[in-house]
């Protein structure tokens, strides 16, 4: 029993909750250690190892701009993605549309028989894709969220290292 109780920690501390609520907690922690945000402009990331991994050749950013990138991907995950423009959802609604009829065009144009081994075979397999590509999304958020949950605890580090009070609260 104590074996299959560990088994559930060690799962449960792997889990998309969990790493969900490290980010928000870690960015939260973050929202209030930094009581003066402009003091992080112009404050470049390369200076800091964990954070130098997130600058792009193009991107010049600087410590500000990625708090409130932090704190825009935490508001993202817990109210939900910014609402698409109306011109968006418009052309999302049309290739929906396109696809199902060119969907609903080759099922009538297929004989109505009942499915051949071959069709259940791909349906098996397609289940299996779906499932695959699950695992691989879920494992790639996993992974995304552990780098921000890093970067935002090293924010934060940084910013009492700027302001002076680097020995406090660590």
């Amino acid at each position: 029993m104590m074996m299959m109780q560990l088994t559930e920690t060690n799962n449960q501390k792997n889990s998309l909750f969990n790493a969900m609520n490290r980010f928000i907690g870690a960015v939260n922690n973050m929202d209030q250690t930094v009581m003066v945000p402009s003091l992080l402009r112009d404050v470049p990331l390369d200076e800091d190892r964990e954070m130098s991994s997130l600058k792009s050749d193009e991107d010049e950013g600087d410590m500000y701009s990625y708090y409130q990138l932090l704190k825009s991907i935490r508001m993202d995950m817990e109210w939900g993605v910014r609402c698409a423009t109306a011109d968006e959802m418009r052309k999302e609604s049309m290739k929906i549309t396109r696809t199902n009829s060119s969907a609903s065009t080759s099922s009538a144009s297929s004989s109505s028989s009942s499915l051949s081994s071959s069709e259940e075979e791909e349906d098996e397999e397609e289940d299996d894709d779906l499932e695959k590509q699950f695992q691989y999304h879920l494992n790639g958020l996993q992974g995304v969220l552990s780098k921000l949950t890093v970067q935002a605890v090293s924010l934060t580090k940084r910013y009492k290292q700027e302001i002076g009070i680097g020995g406090w609260g660590q």
